[in-house]
């Protein structure tokens, strides 16, 4: 099992990365935003499609998200006090205003959202160790 390192420089880079986060488990607590640095981060327990996708229950792999060059973010719909909370990363997308800058959109389940204005895009993404079973396998109605 192959550890993922992924980088997003455009849109149909971050379209890669939203879908090997789709239904990543993010504590509250996991997530910041370094102003000094413009470097916004979440740690995150990610449910890997690519080597569980066929199977019962799948594995998951706890990995690190970054975007940099960063200057502002806005969250709406997450209690930011509760540390302890966990969301569910449904997509990621990135909507171009004045060229190459814009802003990432995490949407959550239940509606939580987490914006980032950015000058440029540049997100990664780093598979961080090992891999444990799921308790079970995402399910979405189509």
């Amino acid at each position: 099992m192959t550890d993922l390192k992924l980088l997003a420089l455009d849109s149909e880079d971050l379209d890669v990365i939203s879908a090997t986060t789709q239904d990543a488990i993010v504590r509250v607590g996991d997530m910041g935003y370094a102003k000094a640095d413009q470097r916004f981060a979440l740690l995150m327990n990610r449910y890997a499609w690519e080597d569980g996708g066929n199977a019962k229950t799948g594995v998951r792999k706890r990995a690190a998200l970054h975007f940099d060059r960063v200057t502002g973010v806005k969250v709406a719909g997450i209690d930011t006090n509760s540390l302890e909370g966990a969301l569910e990363l449904l997509t990621i997308r990135f909507t171009e205003n004045a060229a190459p800058s814009g802003w990432v959109d995490l949407a959550f389940a239940g509606g939580g959202t987490v914006r980032l204005e950015v000058e440029v895009l540049e997100a990664r993404l780093q598979d961080l160790g090992a891999a444990w079973a799921a308790k079970v396998k995402p399910e979405h109605a189509g």
